[in-house]
């Protein structure tokens, strides 16, 4: 689904507030950083008592700054909903660190330790994957102008001539800080809190795409959003690729944790994963010199285009769910990485307007959407935390529902580069 939007530096502010249904007196609203006014708030701690006090439950909304190392001046933002506690980066791209509720953690235990300042990071290095020495999210988008693995790609320069560029392991956007950060939070009930930003991918002569961000839940829910505005504010047509890299590590993934989704066709990316796409779903304990294995996934929608997904522990009673729309995100990845503990052992569930190809392939196979000047899409996922078995059963049930009679192609061998 794709809009127009007025596409100016203010353009969250349009979105945010202009659009809203609710007045001004009826919500909270500090700016946490601001390029445009040159402002940041060094430290932040709202709670409900100060802010709505009629909220049924209490929650606390804390700004920190990291110090020392790698992560000198990294800023951290984590809204404590009362069941939930989310850790937004705004440093690195409004990335997720974790979110955790209770005994279950949607993270993983990354080799990286710090939360990595951008500056620190080299995109270019070991061939074009750099962006490994920042990677340690729980969420961590991948594009906006391309994603996917490192190598050439064409493109037209500023002479007008055709090009070549060594595209880096998923993009940049996940390193860049965003520009504009702000806190919203509703007065009046259902009291949703709100993390809004923005992050600019711009160059002269190159891509001009901003996006706007909102991490939100309401107080005392398991559930929360991430809800996504991209924007062309270049005056020429624009490709882009998004991929959300949700990473889950132990708590959830374990020798015999499973992954359910309604798949209309399945296929591996590579020869390796061929070899075992027989167990596409089932994963391994921590072993030992394990090579990643990724599936490629075109899921089923219901019919609102909505689909969803569910990865599972063993015992089938610690689950999180992602659901989103299909015309908005018609693809999926898994990538299974169940390597030793100490290499980093974790999955990522990612949906994305992509596989995470190089872009050239991607172009070939007409996986790379384009924004018209001024033109916006919408990207959101809707995530779920489950404890016990009653709950994951009935979100297993869900997906099942939307599979229902319909049946899955599944390739054994990966598709030929075109």
């Amino acid at each position: 689904m794709k809009f127009l939007c007025s596409a100016t530096a203010l353009c969250l502010s349009v979105l945010a507030f202009h659009g809203d249904t609710y007045a001004d007196h009826h919500r909270y609203h500090q700016v946490i950083r601001s390029v445009s006014a040159n402002k940041r708030t060094k430290k932040l701690e709202l709670s409900s008592k100060d802010i709505a006090p009629q909220s049924p439950v209490e929650w606390k909304i804390t700004k920190t700054t990291l110090r020392g190392g790698k992560q000198e001046g990294v800023e951290l933002i984590t809204i404590d909903n009362g069941k939930l506690v989310i850790t937004v980066i705004p440093t690195r791209g409004m990335g997720v660190l974790s979110v955790k509720s209770g005994d279950v953690t949607l993270g993983w235990d990354s080799p990286v330790k710090e939360i990595v300042h951008p500056r620190h990071v080299n995109l270019e290095s070991r061939g074009g994957l750099g962006w490994l020495e920042g990677f340690s999210e729980w969420m961590c988008r991948c594009g906006l102008e391309s994603n996917g693995g490192p190598g050439e790609d064409k493109f037209i320069n500023n002479v007008g001539d055709e090009a070549t560029m060594n595209l880096t392991l998923h993009g940049k956007i996940a390193n860049i800080p965003a520009q504009e950060v702000e806190v919203l939070i509703d007065k009046e009930a259902p009291f949703r809190i709100r993390i809004r930003g923005r992050v600019d991918e711009k160059m002269f002569y190159g891509p001009k795409l901003e996006l706007q961000t909102e991490i939100s839940t309401v107080p005392g829910s398991s559930e929360f959003q991430i809800a996504d505005h991209l924007t062309n504010v270049g005056a020429s047509e624009q490709e882009y690729e998004v991929l959300y890299h949700a990473n889950y590590g132990t708590g959830l993934l374990e020798g015999g944790a499973t992954f359910e989704a309604p798949i209309k066709k399945l296929e591996p990316i590579n020869a390796t994963a061929a070899k075992a796409i027989g167990k596409y779903n089932v994963y391994k304990a921590p072993t030992l010199g394990f090579i990643e294995e990724v599936f490629l996934i075109y899921p089923y929608a219901d019919s609102k285009d909505r689909t969803m997904i569910m990865l599972q522990n063993k015992a089938k009673d610690r689950a999180v769910s992602m659901a989103w729309s299909i015309k908005e995100l018609p693809y999926l990845t898994v990538w299974k990485n169940t390597a030793a503990l100490k290499d980093g052992y974790v999955t990522g569930i990612e949906p994305g307007t992509n596989f995470p190809n190089n872009r050239r392939v991607e172009r070939k196979f007409g996986r790379v959407p384009k924004l018209k000047a001024g033109e916006t899409v919408r990207m959101a996922i809707d995530f779920g935390i489950y404890v016990g078995g009653k709950d994951v059963q009935s979100v297993s049930q869900a997906i099942k529902k939307i599979q229902a009679d319909r049946g899955t192609t599944i390739q054994k061998e990966p598709t030929a580069e075109p």
